[in-house]
């Protein structure tokens, strides 16, 4: 006897329920099941958060579509759908713009005449996000499919309740002090800015951060110029206890020589010309939160001194007074220098040094990354999207290689500006003002990369084809060897020494 066709693609995703899977994979199997039971071009899961729609899952879509965030306000289609407690389907002359112009893979013109619904998904009756579906065929749907996908909906909102539980779990386990989670609980109230990307180099960062965020350790967080040091600083912040108190911020390379002192500790009246008043320090205005001291190698020695002795003690003295102030602040510290090398030279001072490097967390650069540069393009894609008051801003096949090939000596700041450039070039050289606005290779004038058009030798070419290979494989099962080692046909142990040789271990 033959299962109802709902039925049997329903069947697996309840025995998933009860699974314990990557989020990325429990939500990949939800939407390959939606898209089985209602063939489309498109399907997507996002959560709200806020007054913003997050990708979690997308299949169909350009891979940029994961980095973009969609704002309510500049999305009236996604604003419907979530308006309705129901399923939801558009006309398919509706005359809203849709947030996925120019992002649905094999079509690279406008979405005039399709098929569009969308459902919200609840958890115990509150709001949690939406599925949308999208298909290039006008008359794909039809009054039965409304139904299927409210019976669907029921099921995705049980996978996402059985993954949220899952991993309320596990931080439960792994988080033996609960005044931490209320702290975190209220962090998560004031997020700080995004840190995207899903390549293994990130996740094994944003790891590092949940490890020591919720610790007392100073950090020295080290990386190359421009690669998000500061969002990294926010980031250890929100984890930590001191979550709900200040995170003040000073850029030592930004100030006179002459001034730091008084930045960073305060000054009285009178204690030097243009001292007109009494004034607290960054160190003070962080009392109980924590200091993020951006380019600590540029303070000049005399100051490191004074620095180490408040890290030692936590006592300080205001510019010009004897008066003693006690300060309970955690100092977070970054460098796009080597300061090993510094205090070697001696520019730096070897104590100061190891007081702040007591968990050194160093950032990936960009380009170790890999296509994490597309989620990042199309979180600034929409960005700019919204800046110059555009329907649909995208990137072109070509203009995707083109930032995938590119070296990236300037990381996420050079993107970050190099999209908003392009952006406005691909514009000035319209006629008219366009519906979707397609960025390609030419606008983002990129240097062609040396070792590109390069032979390379027959041995090196194989490591570097492995080397993505097996990490690809990695990032999608979690980092489990084994399961690394079954999807590549290969013996775990011999996997083991193969990635231990390519550096991958």
């Amino acid at each position: 006897m033959t299962a109802h066709p709902l039925l049997a693609v329903l069947i697996p995703l309840v025995a998933d329920l009860s699974r314990e899977l990557p989020e990325a994979e429990r939500y990949r199997r939800l939407l390959l099941a939606l898209r089985e039971l209602l063939p489309c071009d498109a399907v997507a899961l996002l959560r709200l958060e806020g007054e913003v729609l997050v990708p979690l899952a997308v299949d169909g879509l350009s891979a940029d579509t994961l980095g973009r965030r969609f704002k309510l306000g500049e999305h009236p289609r996604l604003q419907a759908l979530l308006a309705q407690r129901g399923p939801t389907r558009f006309a398919m002359d509706c005359g809203l713009p849709d947030p996925y112009d120019g992002l649905v893979e094999g079509h690279r013109g406008h979405l005039e005449v399709h098929d569009c619904m969308g459902c919200p998904l609840y958890l115990q009756d509150q709001l949690w996000g939406l599925l949308t579906l999208d298909s290039l065929d006008p008359a794909r749907f039809g009054r039965v499919d409304l139904d299927t996908l409210a019976a669907f909906a029921s099921l995705a909102a049980a996978t996402v309740m059985a993954n949220e539980r899952i991993a309320q779990l596990l931080r439960r386990v792994e988080d033996e002090h609960q005044l931490a989670e209320v702290y975190k609980q209220a962090a998560d109230l004031h997020r700080p800015r995004e840190l995207i990307g899903q390549s293994l180099p990130h996740k094994r960062l944003q790891e590092e951060i949940a490890l020591v965020g919720d610790s007392e350790l100073t950090v020295l967080i080290s990386g190359e110029t421009g690669v998000g040091k500061e969002l990294v600083a926010e980031a250890l912040h929100a984890a930590s206890a001191r979550a709900r108190r200040p995170l003040i911020s000073l850029n030592c390379a930004a100030l006179p020589e002459t001034l730091v002192e008084s930045e960073l500790f305060g000054h009285v009246r009178g204690a030097f010309s243009g001292a007109v008043n009494e004034r607290s320090g960054k160190f003070e205005l962080a009392d109980g939160g924590t200091l993020f001291l951006d380019e600590v190698g540029e303070l000049p020695v005399a100051v490191q001194a004074k620095l180490l002795r408040v890290l030692q003690s936590g006592q300080l003295q205001r510019v010009g007074s004897d008066r003693e102030h006690r300060v309970n602040v955690r100092v977070l510290a970054a460098s796009n220098r080597d300061l090993a090398e510094e205090v070697r030279a001696g520019r730096f001072r070897a104590d100061l040094y190891h007081r702040l490097s007591v968990y050194p967390l160093r950032v990936p650069a960009l380009r170790e990354r890999g296509r994490d540069v597309l989620l990042l393009a199309g979180y600034f894609l929409e960005e700019n999207r919204a800046r110059l008051g555009l329907r649909s801003l995208r990137l072109s096949s070509d203009g995707q290689k083109a930032l995938l090939a590119h070296d990236w000596p300037g990381n996420v700041r050079e993107l970050e500006h190099l999209i908003g450039r392009a952006a406005l070039k691909a514009l000035s050289a319209c006629a008219e003002r366009p519906r979707i606005l397609s960025i390609d290779s030419q606008a983002l004038d990129l240097p062609q990369r040396a070792g590109a058009v390069e032979p390379m030798p027959l041995r090196e070419a194989l490591d570097a084809y492995q080397r993505q290979l097996i990490g690809a494989a990695l990032q999608r099962h979690q980092h489990k060897w084994a399961d690394t080692a079954c999807e590549l046909g290969v013996d775990r142990a011999n996997l083991i020494r193969l990635a231990r040789r390519l550096g991958l271990k």
